[in-house]
């Protein structure tokens, strides 16, 4: 299947570029492109795409409030997209909202071509970008600085103690095979407990599951 995206950012080159790039793999289409956050509702409510690119800073309407209205439960489109913000080191704290508001992942503005090209396959597919432990780190230095309100942990209430015991993990940053050897059990049945984690807590991806685990109070940072 081909992958529609939609890019939106306020800088023409930096679409351009983008566009250009993904255009030239085979499987992935560049459906549309927004100037602005306003615009990038707009297209994508009329374009269905399946990942929209996201600046986090642009005229109008910002990429985070533009993603809260993407995700939220008005969306008129036949399918919610996947939402990958882009981002530089320096504008760090808006990317926690962004994950808050439903984003599925964060990319550097100067990574490499492939590395875009991969970030728009595994978020398509319906993973959160980049390894568990970039996210974790990321996260981890948002939920250290910021002030936040904290959520009960009684939303955790539904996990089994195998369940929790992987919810910790994830949020530490380890991945499944890591898990898997942590709690010697088989890489396969990590994967079952991932998914029956992220079922019973309404999660869309592993990175709100990191969230999650930090906001509950079940992970610490630098624990």
């Amino acid at each position: 299947m081909t992958i529609s995206v939609l890019i939106a950012d306020d800088q023409a080159m930096v679409r351009a570029g983008f566009a250009a790039l993904l255009d030239a793999h085979d499987g992935i289409r560049v459906a549309g492109q927004a100037a602005n956050g306003a615009e990038a509702v707009a297209l994508s409510a009329r374009l269905d795409p399946d990942v929209i690119l996201m600046d986090v800073r642009m005229p109008e309407l910002d990429g985070i409030e533009a993603t809260r209205r993407i995700l939220g439960t008005s969306y008129p489109a036949a399918h919610v997209p996947r939402i990958l913000m882009l981002t530089t080191f320096d504008i760090d704290d808006y990317v926690y909202d962004a994950l808050e508001a439903g984003a599925s992942g964060f990319l550097l503005k100067d990574a490499l071509p492939e590395e875009l090209v991969h970030a728009v396959r595994v978020v398509a597919g319906g993973d959160a970008l980049l390894a568990p432990s970039v996210t974790r780190r990321m996260i981890e230095q948002f939920a250290g600085r910021r002030p936040r309100a904290p959520r009960s942990a009684t939303v955790l209430a539904e996990l089994t103690d195998r369940e929790r015991e992987v919810l910790v993990l994830i949020g530490r940053g380890r991945s499944n095979s890591e898990i898997a050897t942590d709690l010697f059990i088989a890489e396969q049945t990590v994967k079952t407990h991932v998914g029956k984690v992220l079922s019973k807590l309404g999660l869309r991806d592993r990175v709100h599951a990191v969230i999650l685990a930090y906001d509950t109070g079940l992970v610490e940072p630098s624990s």
